[in-house]
């Protein structure tokens, strides 16, 4: 087994979902949803109490796989990853269509009186849910993505 945790990142202007694999690296869990600079802050704890080794980050590209200005804002905070913890793995993952199926997961184990659904709820979700799909990817032994 690898040593050190897998992050996923969901990463947004305004806030930005984390989530952390299980340590057999079989389901994800949410961290929750940060500022942006205080997600960097939550990373580098994260690595200095548990040790991370490789964080899959959420690659907005768009429906005809181009990347648009969304690519731009999350490759500056990948670069910050970078610089703050220059010895982790970084991961660049599709995140097509997680903010959607977060939305539609969180709604389904709502109680009726619980909809008012926040945005945070979603962000962190979603970045369960690109981390789920790359810990999925590992299982069939091929992982598909770009690292950089």
């Amino acid at each position: 087994m690898d040593e050190g945790r897998l992050v996923g990142v969901d990463f947004g202007m305004k806030r930005v979902g984390l989530a952390i694999a299980d340590p057999l690296r079989i389901f994800s869990q949410v961290l929750g949803t940060f500022d942006p600079s205080i997600a960097l802050e939550k990373l580098s704890e994260l690595d200095e109490k548990e040790g991370v080794q490789k964080i899959v980050v959420g690659w907005p590209v768009l429906p005809d796989n181009s990347e648009g200005e969304a690519v731009q804002r999350v490759s500056e905070f990948i670069r910050r990853i970078t610089v703050r913890l220059p010895h982790v793995k970084i991961v660049r993952w599709n995140e097509e269509y997680t903010s959607e199926l977060a939305k539609e997961l969180i709604s389904a184990g709502e109680k009726p009186s619980m909809k008012r659904s926040g945005r945070g709820r979603i962000d962190a979700a979603a970045a369960a849910i690109i981390l789920q799909e790359y810990l999925d990817d590992l299982t069939e032994g091929d992982p598909s993505s770009d690292t950089t």
